[in-house]
């Protein structure tokens, strides 16, 4: 039902593995780790604008915030006028909601292409990832573009002895069917590589929320509702990292670590430009206030000296 997502997300990660693969020799685990890797790279390479158009969209609805509030005060009776004037403050300042919602849309789909093109490595079927156990069962079938000799390319690779198709929690029968793609691998063996990632990929997750956070205003961060949400975002989410990183494959757990990388980088990068463009602006107004300013010792302007009178008149 979603080819259409799955077909472009395993072309990307074949040919980052033609590259890699060509280098590093096409078994080598770190070719194919590193096709992952690439593969995440690329798609949020792709997804870059619409993520900056999403933080650009925050930064704007925290802008308006007083005047959003006004107009809820002033319509709080009335839900179609306010409805109205919603919608004519954001035309006046250019403000799209959807572009606050358009990254998730994308992302999702595509992310869930990817968890499935790596766990279709592990399944047998018809070519297109179906059902089934073993790595003897499936390394003779092929997995969207690539064939079967790249299947069994895959289940051959091993990060430091462990192969990047097994997880901590694989079944016995999973892990002696690797003894044709070189030999059995042991829990501690695969722990011994998966653990870590799934340490750094929690540390990743509570680090990147914490920076969210910390972009937030008093006001927001009061909110019993955002506060929840923030407790999850730093606590549980990271936990659920380490709780259900067990169950994933050493694949999948290196497209957790350097999704959540890139977004650590990508948060740095686009928050420090952003607040580059707020201190010019701010500059710009402070220059542009005081150009407008009567300069030091001028006198006051009739209108001023007027207006000064009446001030002084309605004091009496």
């Amino acid at each position: 039902m979603l080819d259409f997502i799955y077909y472009p997300v395993s072309a990307i990660l074949w040919f980052w593995h033609t590259v890699f693969g060509a280098v590093l020799g096409p078994d080598n685990g770190f070719a194919w780790g590193l096709a992952v890797v690439f593969l995440v790279f690329s798609l949020r390479l792709l997804l870059l604008w619409p993520a900056i158009r999403q933080i650009r969209t925050g930064l704007q609805m925290r802008e308006l915030q007083p005047q959003i509030k006004a107009l809820q005060k002033k319509h709080a009776g009335d839900r179609q006028q306010m409805a109205l004037e919603m919608q004519k403050l954001q035309r006046e300042h250019g403000f799209n909601p959807l572009m606050g919602c358009l990254p998730v849309l994308v992302q999702a789909p595509v992310f869930i292409g990817l968890y499935h093109v790596l766990r279709s490595f592990n399944r047998t079927g018809t070519g297109h990832g179906g059902l089934g156990m073993t790595a003897q069962d499936n390394a003779n079938t092929a997995n969207y573009v690539f064939s079967a000799t790249d299947v069994q390319s895959f289940l051959s690779a091993r990060l430091f002895g462990a192969p990047i198709s097994v997880a901590i929690t694989s079944p016995d029968d999973v892990l002696a069917s690797f003894a044709s793609h070189g030999g059995v691998p042991t829990v501690a063996t695969i722990a011994a590589v998966a653990i870590p990632l799934m340490v750094i990929a929690s540390l990743a997750t509570h680090f990147n929320a914490r920076a969210s956070v910390a972009r937030q205003t008093a006001d927001a961060s009061a909110n019993p509702q955002t506060a929840i949400m923030n407790k999850l975002m730093l606590w549980v989410f990271p936990l659920g990292v380490l709780v259900g990183g067990p169950f994933l494959i050493i694949a999948i757990l290196l497209y957790w670590v350097s999704n959540n990388t890139w977004t650590y980088v990508q948060q740095h990068l686009v928050f420090a430009r952003l607040d580059r463009e707020q201190a010019a602006k701010e500059r710009a107004l402070a220059q542009q206030r005081k150009a407008h300013a009567p300069a030091p010792g001028t006198r006051p302007t009739v209108d001023r000296k007027r207006n000064q009178n009446r001030k002084r008149a309605n004091r009496r």
